[in-house]
């Protein structure tokens, strides 16, 4: 049995790992944090989710609340396994500390906020008690079916390049500043809104989508087994989105902009740099990425996103957005004739109907669409526990693949080139 312990849980993240129970975790939980209103609304998302009618959970959390607490942590040692999501400005420097110290780590993205820390991301991934990054993206269905068909040669055939206008896999992605987790409105700390601490568009939310082009090329040519999938930077820049101080308001709970944003601040606007455009090639293949951050969610809306996995033999598109009720929709292309496909994509649903049951196909506009039931699409707030799930098998396992190591720290390479990149070029504005 393994005893958690969260350490400055800054980001509503942290708390999300503990949605579900898991049988070897004990409901006793530890958190070390200083006194304030981020360690409350953890405290406060923990309680929902032991409260709550469907699935209850029966935490029962020891707060050590003060200044010093990653010196506390280390001496008290009260767990073996440490969450932490918060601040990302220290946060590789604070997981190497861990790591160095003898505890296993689950570390929500990005662990970088900028193009510094390789030295220490080298040292955590090397050996020793392991360290893993949140990366829900790996749960969620669409992904994993998108990652399974492209590694399907009589449904996908190999991947086409068509150069910067077609690329072989293009992600574009829509976040909100304001939004809802567990059915409340999220607060947010006014630190986010520095990226200083928070990190720019390259360092956050790139980092999932790097992860899923590793994982689509990985999926159509494996490659040996401890090599890191080679990744060359082509072009990166970012960009701002305007934030009313009202909604910075509603946001954080603070009336007014902080005065160490004032060089990002003209009038009532904040300008928050968290926008990215970034393409490189992995592998033989070129990669277009697009994240940017609006301000409030849509009535009855969400986050948006768009993958499209161009193939010789399909198009496989995956699309959240207005026109599919905000769910997640996948659907196959034939760029041929279309009777081989079809039957190829029927052989593979019926090969997955083990692992994946329910899976059935319906035509579409240009092709089909893959039905996922809903007991497959369980939400992104359900993929945390998943995570940590994932940490305590590698941890029994006595360690992690080596090729995840090594896509890891080449991602995170390419990320540090990137924001080097982004700076120079656009000359971005820091506080």
């Amino acid at each position: 049995m393994h005893t958690l312990v969260f350490l400055d849980p800054g980001h509503f993240h942290a708390a999300l790992t503990l949605g579900d129970r898991h049988p070897q975790i004990r409901d006793d939980l530890v958190v070390h944090a200083p006194k304030g209103p981020e360690l409350d609304d953890f405290l406060g998302l923990v309680d929902a989710f032991n409260r709550r009618r469907e699935r209850p959970t029966a935490w029962r959390v020891d707060v050590h609340a003060g200044e010093g607490s990653l010196e506390r942590l280390v001496a008290e040692r009260p767990g073996d396994v440490v969450v932490l999501a918060g601040r990302n400005d220290r946060k590789l420097a604070t997981i190497r500390r861990l790591h160095d110290a003898g505890f296993h780590v689950l570390a929500d993205k990005p662990w970088m906020a900028g193009p510094d820390g390789l030295d220490d991301l080298r040292r955590v991934l090397a050996a020793g008690p392991l360290a893993v990054e949140m990366m829900t993206g790996r749960h969620e269905i669409t992904a994993i079916l998108a990652a399974r068909l492209a590694g399907d040669e009589p449904v996908f055939g190999r991947f086409a390049d068509g150069g910067a206008d077609e690329p072989g896999i293009e992600i574009t992605s829509v976040h909100h500043l304001e939004k809802t987790v567990n059915g409340r409105p999220l607060r947010r700390p006014p630190w986010y809104f520095d990226v200083r601490v928070q990190g720019d568009g390259i360092a956050d939310i790139p980092t999932h989508m790097v992860d899923q082009a590793q994982r689509l090329v990985r999926a159509a040519s494996p490659g040996p087994a401890d090599d890191a999938l080679a990744l060359e930077l082509l072009d990166a820049r970012t960009s701002s989105t305007p934030v009313p101080r009202a909604l910075f308001a509603r946001v954080t709970g603070v009336a007014e902009f902080p005065p160490e944003l004032a060089s990002v601040v003209s009038g009532a606007e904040l300008a928050y740099r968290g926008n990215a455009q970034l393409s490189f090639r992995a592998g033989p293949v070129r990669v277009a990425l697009d994240t940017r951050w609006e301000l409030s969610t849509p009535p009855g809306g969400g986050d948006a996103h768009r993958s499209v996995i161009r193939g010789t033999r399909s198009v496989i598109r995956v699309e959240q957005g207005p026109a599919t009720g905000f769910r997640r929709h996948l659907s196959v292309e034939p760029r041929g004739e279309p009777g081989p496909v079809q039957a190829a994509l029927e052989r593979a649903l019926a090969a997955w109907s083990d692992a994946h049951p329910g899976l059935s196909l319906a035509p579409a506009a240009r092709g089909w669409e893959v039905r996922v039931p809903p007991a497959l699409d369980t939400g992104h707030e359900r993929h945390f526990p998943l995570v940590l799930a994932e940490l305590l098998a590698l941890v029994a396992e006595g360690g992690r693949p080596a090729r995840l190591a090594a896509d890891t720290l080449a991602k995170y390479t390419l990320l540090a080139q990137a924001s080097n990149l982004a700076r120079r070029r656009d000359g971005a504005a820091r506080p």
